[in-house]
């Protein structure tokens, strides 16, 4: 599995999104620059989401976007699978764009392959925007300890 750059910025529209979910809307501006996207790329990234149903957008000087449904509901693989295609490390063993190889039959390293995607789609599968901005949220905590000596 490769994530690529749409990927990446993909997931981290979305976090940002979870990450102020309570806010009325999120504007576009405020997403590229806190997560350092390039508003044009931004913008294509977000109509992606929006036609997929994971964001919802408003125009206008009081719009803006939101996660269209609780981020507790969105994993990170649907998010890859969506921009990236297939988490499989080969398309031999991919379950959603197969791809067949003469050497199936013979090759060693087929069950290897299936573990490697197993263990993948078993991370991003059950890993929800939520957990990661638990995350995000105990990081920014550790952070702000003061020490005084």
């Amino acid at each position: 599995m490769k994530i690529s750059f749409k990927g990446d910025y993909a997931l981290k529209a979305v976090l940002d999104l979870a990450l102020h979910y309570d806010e009325d809307k999120v504007r576009i501006n405020e997403i590229a620059k806190r997560q350092d996207i390039p508003l044009k790329y931004l913008s294509q990234i977000l109509l992606v989401l929006k036609g997929a149903g994971y964001v919802q957008s408003r125009r206008g000087p009081q719009g803006g976007y939101w996660l269209a449904k609780s981020s507790r509901k969105i994993t990170l693989g649907e998010i890859i699978r969506l921009m990236d295609g297939p988490t499989s490390p080969i398309g031999c063993v991919s379950r959603s764009g197969y791809s067949k190889c003469n050497d199936e039959p013979f090759c060693p390293f087929v069950g290897i392959w299936v573990k490697v995607r197993d263990a993948i789609n078993e991370i991003v599968d059950h890993t929800t925007f939520e957990d990661i901005c638990e995350i995000v949220k105990s990081q920014n905590r550790e952070s702000n300890f003061t020490y005084y000596i």
